[in-house]
Order: structure tokens, then C-alpha cells, then sequence
């Protein structure tokens, strides 16, 4: 986290999952996609799975399925701003994407209704209205990790830029894992897409552009599910082969920067974010 990144927790109101009930867009409105935006104090975790990336084909295809390049998601921190008269407004600063930089910021007008368990988010940076509605069970516990780079001797450990991220909101855990692989530009410059991969260009077209990386460009996972008794059943991912597999899932705070888990990931991981008990599972 850099001092740009030091915002204010976003208000209680915030917190927890939200499924996107609605999205419209002006000649479309869309109520098949499935949507879900976890908010802790601080951080998020947004994953949303179109229809087409499940159709029997794109299941079935022994490569990776160019559909699945329609996938979206995201990670990174957030900034809530409400300042009268002008109204509320969040910002979703996004660290980590599975698509290319979008070029704008990702802001929206936000309007809490029905005892704030739904909100209305209606676009800054784009022509959009969304509803989204707060899950039960998901508030109370709270947790993000970032998995540590491997720390030189005598060096204190950094947090990995593309390292794997995890995220608890009550009875529900995220998991992202960035891509792996870099690209070289010409200068020998490690790149995180392809060179000529300019703001706005979506995965699809980076995919058509480079279909020789397809394994590359769709390796981003995110991964989402119920966290009950040390068993998380993922429920959707960006990659389709872990939908309904279990995994052994605990997580036990060293101390006030660090934490352990249990289930065969590594265990050197930083804590961003702590609210529950010293072991959460």
C-alpha cells in the first residue's frame, strides 16, 4: 500500500457482499450475469461471470475458450467521498485486474436504499445504473492477506506485487491470483500485457490480438465461496474447473502484520486487515 492509498475506512454501510440484482445500459439491461462485490473496511474483491463464459462449449474445450476472456473482476482499495451537496460517490482504485486498464476511474454515485441493504450505483465515467443487495451472513468477520515475496536474508519481506490476495467478509472468501507471466517489451521491460495493449482494449481484443498467450492472458483467477468449519466451497471462479471443489481453508494471525495458513498455501502472508478472532476459519 502506497500513501496515495492511505484513504479513511469506508462507512459501515459499505461492508459485506453484494449481488448485482440489475445492470442497465442504455439499449440493454442485464439480469443474467452473476455479480458479486465483497467490501471490507478497506479493501474489495469484484468478480462477475457473463452467461456465454457457460455454455456446454466453452465448458467442454479442452484450451482455454476464448469466452472466458469475458470474465471481470478486480482487487484494490476503496475511497468513499461524501461531501454535501454534491452527494456520494466511491471509488474502486484497482490493483489488481483481470482486464487491461480501462483508462478512467472506476466511480460511481452510490444511493442506499431499504435500510441500506440495497444500493443504486449510478456511473461517473460511463453511461451505467446498477442495483446491488447485501448478502446475509456476510458482515461481522473481516480479513485480507497478501502473500508475501520471498525476503533476501536479512530482509524484511515484502508484500508480492502479483502475488496471491485473500479476502473474508462473514461466511464468505475470495481468492485472487494474478497472472503469472509477464511480457517483454523491446526495451527488455517486464510488461503486464503485451506490448501495444493500450487503456481502454479489452482482454477479448488483447486475446484475439495474441491467441498464442491464450494460456497467459486467461490464467487470472478469482475465486469465490461460503467459508463454514474450515471447508470453502467455491461457488464461481475465472476458471470454471474449480467451481464445486472444496478446499481446506484456516487462517491464524501471528501478530499484527503477519498471518499463517493452514491447507498447503504458503505461509508467509501480510496482513492488511484483521477483525474477528486470531484464528478464522
Amino acid at each position: 500500500m502506497t500513501a496515495s492509498d492511505d484513504f479513511a475506512d469506508v462507512p459501515e454501510r459499505y461492508r459485506g457482499v453484494w449481488r448485482r440484482n440489475q445492470l442497465d445500459i442504455p439499449g440493454l439491461r442485464d439480469t443474467t450475469t452473476w455479480a458479486r462485490w465483497l467490501q471490507t473496511a478497506r479493501w474489495h474483491a469484484d468478480l462477475r461471470v457473463p452467461e456465454a463464459t457457460r455454455t456446454a462449449e466453452v465448458l467442454s474445450s479442452v484450451e482455454p475458450h476464448p469466452a472466458l476472456a469475458l470474465h471481470t473482476g478486480f482487487f484494490g482499495r476503496t475511497e468513499v467521498f461524501w461531501p454535501p451537496p454534491s452527494g456520494e460517490r466511491c471509488t474502486w482504485h484497482r490493483h489488481l485486474d483481470v482486464q487491461p486498464d480501462r483508462g478512467r476511474p472506476d466511480t460511481g454515485w452510490m444511493a442506499f436504499e431499504r435500510d441500506e441493504g440495497i444500493v443504486i450505483e449510478t456511473g461517473m465515467n460511463g453511461d451505467f445504473r446498477e442495483e446491488w443487495e447485501r448478502i446475509p451472513n456476510s458482515t461481522g468477520r473481516s480479513m485480507v492477506l497478501a502473500e508475501l515475496a520471498p525476503a533476501a536474508t536479512g530482509v524484511a519481506a515484502e508484500v508480492a506485487p502479483c502475488g496471491t490476495r485473500w479476502l473474508l467478509s462473514g461466511e464468505y472468501l475470495m481468492r485472487v491470483r494474478p497472472r503469472q507471466t509477464g511480457w517483454l517489451a523491446a526495451d527488455g521491460k517486464v510488461l503486464l500485457w503485451p506490448e501495444g495493449t493500450a487503456p481502454g482494449d479489452t482482454l477479448a481484443v488483447v486475446l484475439s490480438r495474441h491467441p498464442q498467450d491464450a494460456a497467459a492472458l486467461l490464467g487470472f483467477e478469482i475465486s469465490y465461496g461460503t467459508l463454514r468449519g474450515g471447508h470453502w466451497l467455491i461457488e464461481h471462479s475465472t476458471r470454471p474447473s474449480l467451481e464445486g471443489r472444496t478446499e481446506a481453508f484456516a487462517a491464524h494471525r501471528i501478530d499484527e502484520q503477519r498471518a499463517e495458513l493452514a491447507g498447503g498455501e504458503r505461509t508467509a502472508w501480510r496482513v492488511l486487515e484483521w477483525d474477528g478472532d486470531e484464528q478464522l476459519r
